[in-house]
């Protein structure tokens, strides 16, 4: 079994619902690859079975509750704390966990930072023990440098939420979970409550990570099975995005940043076309992404709708394109310099700068967004990061070579010097309600 880096393009056949596929051959090649780098004792020589023998923690004039929670650090760590040895090879499970394990003077088991689970029965188990909290999975590869930084960001999170319970799993080393759950590439991070899966995140991004823990931890634990929106609600959600606009693709990443090979030629089809679309990333929503499938009984990604209703994915694209009829079927994007002018008067003050009214990305747009919100007159943003297109053609079109560019009823006031300028002159209030 291997796994992809979503960064690069994805070869898995698109026929397999996204799936990467699991043979006996290749999982048996990889693992005496896998011995080749564990080396005696690897992932290649565990024994299958083994589990863990709970009398181990029951020692002679060892209290009934310390002998309890010793019992658990055997079941989810492999060793006993209190003994403070490795059980024998036949009576610990398969590469046992590392991360750190501490017990409070009264015997309980208090917090661990992040656990590494490395059997599809321990993983099991701790997702039933841990049931009544957040768990968080990541699902990682030991030759993926951006899982160690991911692994990284964990251990923060662990500190910030220690009622969250983190957890990492070696994603080759334990291919059952990885099957069930559809991993086909690292980093990948699932969120359970209540033993079910709530909600996935694909790929090395640290703050939307961070979101997602946040969301969920606030939310609280769920009732068995409150996790799922019921059918109908669902499937309007569903209609709504197919007709966000007139047309729409369904796929893995952006626009500026696909997440697969598939998503990337999708992309760059409808560019070289100069059709206009709006995009949503299936990897930002488990439930759309395993509930689009259903709606439109197309099993895989991208999907690409015009009109609300379904065109296909890339080979009915490819075809189209090939038989010239395309063109007629999706929409044409407009000229640049009539979409900057639709833009600059889409509200009455409106701000291109780098980042979005909730989060500058760059100091001067802070400072900008700074004093417009002190004015109280409403206005609205345009990230210039996630359009090159129109970063570079608003320069030409306003004659102004920096970002952020302020603009009131279609015309240009000017950047951050410009506001700066306004406001001290006491003109700036009017300048914003067109009065000038």
């Amino acid at each position: 079994m291997w796994f992809e880096d979503p960064r690069q393009e994805s070869p898995s056949p698109q026929s397999r619902s996204e799936r990467l596929a699991w043979s006996g051959p290749l999982v048996k090649a990889d693992t005496r690859d896998m011995d080749q780098r564990t080396g005696p004792g690897g992932a290649g020589h565990e024994k299958k079975g083994a589990g863990p023998n709970r009398r181990e923690s029951q020692h002679q004039g060892v209290p009934r509750e310390q002998g309890k929670a010793r019992a658990q650090a055997v079941l989810l760590c492999g060793h006993d704390p209190g003994r403070g040895g490795a059980l024998s090879r036949s009576r610990r499970w398969p590469r046992p966990a590392c991360a750190r394990l501490l017990l409070s003077g009264g015997g309980s088991m208090a917090a661990v930072e992040v656990l590494e689970v490395g059997s599809a029965p321990q993983f099991e188990e701790l997702l039933r023990l841990r049931a009544k909290s957040l768990v968080v999975v990541h699902f990682w590869a030991p030759w993926a440098p951006q899982c160690a930084q991911m692994n990284g960001v964990m251990v923060e999170l662990a500190r910030e939420h220690p009622q969250v319970s983190f957890l990492k799993l070696e994603a080759e080393a334990v291919p059952e979970v990885s099957e069930k759950y559809e991993i086909s590439s690292v980093p990948t991070f699932l969120f359970f409550k209540n033993s079910q899966k709530v909600d996935r995140l694909d790929g090395a991004h640290a703050p939307e990570l961070t979101r997602k823990v946040e969301r969920h931890a606030s939310a609280g634990s769920l009732p068995a099975g409150g996790s799922e929106r019921p059918k109908e609600d669902l499937e309007v959600r569903l209609k709504k995005l197919t007709h966000a606009a007139p047309c729409m693709l369904f796929m893995k990443g952006t626009p500026q940043e696909p997440r697969c090979g598939f998503s990337k030629q999708m992309v760059q089809i409808l560019n070289t076309h100069h059709i206009q679309f709006s995009s949503f990333d299936v990897f930002s929503d488990e439930e759309v992404r395993q509930g689009l499938k259903t709606f439109s009984n197309w099993p895989t990604y991208p999907q690409l709708y015009v009109s609300g209703e379904l065109v296909g994915g890339l080979d009915i694209v490819k075809e189209l394109e090939a038989s010239g009829e395309l063109d007629a079927v999706c929409p044409k994007a407009p000229k640049l310099e009539e979409r900057l002018a639709a833009l600059t008067r889409k509200a009455p003050v409106m701000l291109f700068m780098k980042g979005s009214r909730q989060e500058a990305k760059c100091g001067f747009s802070k400072q900008i967004l700074e004093i417009l919100n002190g004015t109280g007159v409403d206005y609205e943003t345009f990230d210039i990061l996630e359009d090159e297109e129109v970063r570079q053609g608003l320069k030409a079109f306003s004659n102004w070579p920096t970002y952020p560019q302020l603009y009131v009823r279609g015309e240009l006031v000017g950047g951050l010097d410009i506001v700066k300028e306004l406001k001290e002159n006491g003109e700036l209030l009017s300048t914003l309600k067109g009065e000038n």
